[in-house]
C-alpha cells in the first residue's frame, strides 16, 4: 500500500551505489531476481503484498487519525466542534508542548508495528512508519526548525543496539528536509518501563529524568523543536522531554508520534 523501501529495494540500492552507471543494466535483472526470489511482505503479519507496506487486510485495521481532532493534544474528536474548540483533556492538564499529533490509533495493528520495530530488530519497518507519520506531522514539520528523538537511557541503548525514535526521525528528516538533532537530549537516570503503570506513576517515573546536552544548549535556544517517538500513551514522557528542552530556551516544542493511544471509553470533547 504505502511503504518507502523493502530490505530487498535496500540491498539493490547498496549495491547500484557500488557499482555506478556501469551495473545499472545488470541490476535490473539482478532486482528482478531478488524480487522473485525475496517477495515482499507485509509489515505487519508477513504475508506477500504486491508492492510494499502493508496488505489489504492489514491496511483496513489500521486507524489513521484526521481531523477533527484537538489541536493541542491531536486527540481525535467523534464531529467537529468547531475551529480551535480543545479537548477537555488539554484544557484539565494543559501539556508543556504546543501541539502533538499522531499517524494512527494504537491498535492491534499499530501495537504490532511498534513492539516490531521496537524489540525484534524490525528497522525495515521505520521508512513505512516514518512516512505516514511525517504525512501526519506536516503542519508541525513546516514550522520546525529540528527534529529531537526521545533518547533511551545508555543502558537500554545498548543492549536494543538502536533506538527507535531515533530510527523515525531519520525518515522524517529525509521527508521534510527538517534537521535531525540526535544528541540533544539524554536521559540523566534509568526509568523503569512505563508499561502497566498509571498515569500518576508513569508522570513520577519520568519527572526530571531527561535534560539537554550542554554541547547542545546552543542549538536549542531560540528554535522550533518537534519532538519523535514511536508512542503516544499519557503523554508523561513527552511532556518530560518537552519541559526539559523549554528549560533550555527553546521557542516552541511540538510532538510527533508514530501512534497514540485514544480512550474510547471518554468523551472526545
Amino acid at each position: 500500500m504505502d511503504a518507502e523501501a523493502s530490505p530487498t529495494r535496500s540491498i539493490a540500492g547498496h549495491v547500484q551505489r557500488a557499482l555506478g552507471a556501469v551495473g545499472a543494466a545488470w541490476l535490473h535483472t539482478a532486482r528482478l531476481l531478488l524480487d522473485i526470489a525475496l517477495p515482499t511482505l507485509c509489515v505487519s503479519c508477513r504475508e506477500p503484498v504486491h508492492g510494499e507496506g502493508v496488505c489489504a487486510a492489514c491496511w483496513a485495521k489500521l486507524s489513521f487519525i484526521a481531523p477533527p481532532f484537538c489541536p493541542r493534544l491531536g486527540i481525535p474528536f467523534v464531529y467537529d466542534p468547531g475551529p480551535e474548540l480543545l479537548s477537555m483533556e488539554a484544557i484539565a492538564n494543559p501539556p508543556a508542548y504546543s501541539r502533538a499529533r499522531a499517524a494512527v490509533r494504537y491498535d492491534d495493528v499499530a501495537r504490532t508495528l511498534v513492539h516490531a520495530l521496537k524489540y525484534q530488530d524490525r528497522t525495515d519497518l521505520a521508512p513505512t512508519m516514518g512516512r505516514w507519520m511525517a504525512r501526519a506531522g506536516k503542519e508541525l514539520l513546516q514550522d520546525a526548525d529540528m527534529l529531537v528523538p526521545v533518547p533511551l537511557h545508555w543502558r537500554r541503548g545498548w543492549s536494543r543496539r538502536y533506538n527507535q525514535s531515533g530510527a523515525l526521525a531519520k525518515v522524517i528528516a529525509r521527508q521534510s528536509g527538517v534537521k535531525m538533532v540526535s544528541e540533544a537530549l539524554r536521559r540523566t537516570r534509568a526509568t523503569e518501563q512505563q508499561i502497566g503503570l498509571s498515569r500518576k506513576d508513569r508522570a513520577s517515573n519520568v519527572q526530571g529524568a531527561f535534560g539537554v546536552t550542554e554541547e547542545r544548549k546552543a542549538d536549542i535556544q531560540g528554535r522550533r523543536v518537534v519532538l519523535v517517538d514511536d508512542v503516544l500513551t499519557s503523554g508523561a514522557t513527552v511532556d518530560a522531554c518537552a519541559r526539559a528542552l523549554l528549560r533550555a530556551k527553546a521557542a516552541q516544542v511540538d510532538v510527533l508520534v508514530f501512534a497514540r493511544v485514544v480512550d474510547t471509553h471518554r468523551a472526545p470533547i
